[in-house]
């Protein structure tokens, strides 16, 4: 399965495919894929991400699937690479990891079947859809802030063609711990369906990217972790949490929140607490 990379090979962003431990320009030039300096795989108009998907997240939360699948979105601003550090704001302690396949559009995508979807994609690559649930008091119905905070979007390291994606683990795991265990099968929803259910009414174009959903066990991290994303065939993504140097400000807008919906929904649990949110401060 060919795997293809973006990285800055001279100062450039170019484009290279993986041959064993090196990364390979048009050109010729190389470079050892452990040295060199990761930009994500894709460059994308838009990225759409799913919210519930995988059964043992569903069953985690003590919930059930609605008839379709519900959606949300991530600026582009929020992309973030193989290596690349992500950034827990200060006066924020509720960053989640969510190990996720992310689906690469290649070929404009508009009123199409999820038989036809396969034909309008590239690829797939790994994802981190990590949330900063800090905000979900204010944020919980658009996620803007959650999900779409800056550097929260890591994608990598490559695209891969190709990739059947049944039957596939999906693992995250955290300073090196297994911290998710998951797999493809476990997905209502699979990769065709959710291309298709989105190109109804939004067209994709190249590049794009769709986020396909988590498996239970999402928790928070701390600054110094290291959390890495594997599947089988799409290699693993490797990004590390830094604190943010700026607190988050307080003369305008909603401020972060510890109330007991941030807390359940950080913690996967605690169902009863769901929808108990702290008063407003604003």
């Amino acid at each position: 399965m060919p795997e293809y990379r973006r990285v800055l090979l001279d100062g450039a962003a170019t484009q290279v495919v993986r041959e064993g431990d090196d990364l390979v320009s048009a050109d010729g030039r190389r470079v050892r894929a452990a040295e060199a300096v990761h930009l994500p795989p894709t460059v994308p108009t838009k990225i759409i991400a799913v919210h519930l998907n995988h059964r043992s997240r569903v069953a985690e939360f003590q919930t059930r699937l609605p008839p379709a699948p519900t959606y949300f979105h991530k600026p582009t601003s929020a992309l973030n690479a193989h290596g690349g550090a992500v950034v827990r704001p200060e006066r924020c302690k509720y960053l989640n990891y969510e190990g996720e396949i992310a689906i690469v559009i290649g070929r404009t995508a508009r009123n199409i079947s999820p038989e036809e979807a396969v034909g309008h994609i590239a690829g797939y690559t790994l994802a981190n859809d990590y949330g900063l649930h800090d905000f979900r008091d204010t944020d919980a119905g658009s996620m803007l802030r959650v999900k779409g905070s800056d550097t929260l979007c890591p994608l990598g390291p490559g695209l891969v063609t190709d990739w059947d994606f049944r039957g596939k683990y999906l693992r995250t795991y955290v300073n090196g711990e297994l911290a998710q265990d998951g797999s493809t099968d476990e997905m209502e929803w699979d990769m065709h369906y959710l291309v298709a259910d989105i190109a109804r009414t939004i067209t994709l174009y190249p590049g794009d990217v769709l986020l396909s959903g988590t498996p239970a066990n999402s928790r928070p991290v701390q600054p110094g972790d290291v959390v890495e994303v594997e599947a089988e065939g799409l290699g693993r993504l490797r990004n590390h949490i830094v604190a943010g140097p700026a607190p988050v400000r307080e003369d305008c807008g909603a401020q972060p929140t510890e109330s007991e919906e941030v807390v359940s929904t950080a913690f996967g649990g605690d169902w009863e607490f769901r929808g108990v949110r702290a008063p407003r401060r604003w």
